[in-house]
């Protein structure tokens, strides 16, 4: 199969699953042309790929659950592991996201957002004339 039969299959691009075969999570057969040759064992493998990155995994990560996803003795605890970590990861950066949220909330609040140069906004940025209250 070729890699644009591939790319629409597996809902990537084609520069991304070039990218996934430099690094060597997939290495699909070569033609005797040099053309890549994608088996269906491929697309289900960038298919995964495409799915686990969605979810934010890091290619690392991706390298390692395809690697356990391949292992029919793998035991499930090591697949567990790699996901608890990256929900722990994606946990703190909600609390970081809700942290940002709430100042930015504070400055939009406090910024009368009128043709007066006065900007709180600007003046938290630039490191002066913080508000009463902490953000």
């Amino acid at each position: 199969m070729k890699i644009r039969e591939v790319a629409q299959q597996a809902h990537l691009s084609e520069k991304t699953i070039r990218y996934y075969e430099d690094i060597g999570l997939v290495q699909p057969m070569r033609r005797d042309n040099g053309y890549r040759d994608f088996s269906e064992r491929d697309v289900h493998n960038l298919k995964f790929l495409a799915r686990a990155r969605r979810l934010g995994f890091s290619v690392e990560d991706c390298r390692q659950l395809l690697g356990l996803y391949a292992d029919q003795k793998r035991a499930s605890k090591d697949v567990k592991q790699i996901a608890m970590a990256h929900l722990l990861d994606i946990e703190q950066k909600i609390n970081e996201l809700e942290g940002m949220r709430a100042t930015l909330e504070t400055l939009v609040k406090h910024c009368k957002g009128n043709h007066r140069p006065d900007c709180p906004i600007l003046n938290d940025l630039a490191g002066s004339k913080p508000l009463a209250h902490k953000l």
